[in-house]
């Protein structure tokens, strides 16, 4: 399934286009997923980090009060560090402590994958967003990826949107937090 995605997304000539078109159609399909190992397990062996980018910015959108319609950034990533709250679909048996750690490992993922998608190393997966017969003219050009004016954001904004996020859980889950957490904040981080 993995690698039908993932060729899925790079047959077209916009594989940004296809992800969205994809996304789209599975994402309701991930909100029904009942387990979080399932959930996770999906997410973590999805090969096409474009395809993985774009349902996980669904779910944060998904996960929001008020949905931004910004293009995936580093800025809207910590929008959604400041706005997203545990989705109710995925509230089961588990502690609330354990629905906030997957919402950590969802938001690191996403950051990594935005990163795997954008910022990489050109020989490694740097422009996924053009098609695979453009994407080696730039490799060959050693062309390098171009930042938004959205993905320059400062350490200020990061520490106070952390403290925020911080303060929000502590009135969820009061101190001192669980190992887990402490461990996934300071990787966000």
């Amino acid at each position: 399934l993995q690698r039908m995605l993932a060729m899925a997304v790079e047959v077209d000539r916009s594989p940004t286009c296809s992800s969205r078109k994809i996304a789209d159609d599975i994402f309701p399909f991930i909100l029904n997923i009942p387990l979080r190992s399932q959930r996770e397990a999906l997410l973590n062996t999805m090969e096409s980090q474009l395809l993985r980018c774009r349902l996980l910015e669904l779910l944060f959108q998904h996960s929001c009060d008020v949905p931004t319609t910004s293009s995936m950034s580093l800025d809207k990533v910590l929008y959604f560090l400041s706005h997203s709250a545990v989705l109710p679909q995925f509230q089961d048996e588990t502690a609330t402590w354990q629905r906030w750690d997957e919402m950590l490992q969802y938001l690191s993922l996403l950051l990594l994958s935005y990163h795997n998608v954008k910022l990489a190393f050109p020989l490694s997966s740097e422009h996924l967003r053009t098609s695979v017969s453009d994407r080696m003219k730039l490799i060959a050009q050693k062309a390098k990826a171009r930042l938004q004016d959205s993905d320059d954001i400062s350490q200020l904004d990061i520490r106070l949107k952390m403290n925020d996020f911080i303060s929000r859980m502590q009135k969820t889950l009061g101190e001192p937090f669980p190992p887990q957490i402490q461990e996934k904040l300071f990787m966000l981080q």
